[in-house]
């Protein structure tokens, strides 16, 4: 039997990540579509997008989802990633919240070709990352877990972001004790390790 879900990305991992791990974490099934960015024109007016953009999720039933962060919210809570109870469903989407902003700013800065612009955009990357681990690192509990006592889809959202700074600026994450325990946590989980081994290695 085809899987329920169908997740239709570019080939990296970007803002299409957090549902992959999502479903990883759960040991759920799912059809993994990579496009290259040369495909993408190519393509995208006989993609069933309802947004004309990526990601979108084929839920089957006949459904499609896009906005990335929707999808990974709707992936969580299928999955029983989203948190025990409403407030820690709550505390999972402000870590979420708070996170977001930083990738495509990370993927700015280290995609611009102009070196000028490239250089404006790591300084204001350079700013911000500080500012928003600095307010995870506060809010994180100490036991590597963001929230609550359990994997949620907030860890892996962060890990996301967290794997891209890291590769920005190695040892940035060293300043900041709880998340790097959140960082262990995630990659000490066996399914997250066998995905992360089996997925295509990517720039970003």
């Amino acid at each position: 039997m085809a899987p329920k879900y169908k997740f239709t990305y570019f080939y990296g991992r970007g803002r299409g990540e957090p549902t992959r791990l999502i479903f990883a974490a759960a040991g759920v099934e799912f059809d993994d579509v990579r496009i290259t960015l040369d495909q993408w024109p190519k393509v995208k007016d006989s993609l069933p997008a309802p947004m004309g953009q990526l990601p979108f999720l084929e839920v089957a039933g006949g459904v499609t989802l896009c906005q990335s962060m929707s999808i990974a919210r709707f992936a969580a809570k299928e999955t029983g990633l989203a948190g025990k109870t409403n407030l820690e469903q709550a505390q999972a989407d402000m870590f979420v919240d708070e996170i977001s902003e930083l990738l495509p700013k990370l993927a700015g800065a280290v995609f611009a070709s102009d070196e000028a612009v490239k250089a404006e955009k790591a300084k204001e990357v350079d700013k911000m990352i500080p500012e928003k681990l600095g307010r995870l690192e506060k809010l994180s509990g100490a036991n590597g877990h963001l929230v609550g006592d359990s994997l949620l889809w907030c860890d892996l959202v962060v890990f996301n972001v967290a794997f891209n700074v890291e590769n920005y600026k190695p040892g940035t994450l060293k300043n900041y004790p709880k998340l790097t325990k959140v960082m262990d946590t995630v990659k000490a989980n066996k399914r997250i390790a066998d995905w992360i081994a089996k997925r295509p290695e990517t720039k970003f």
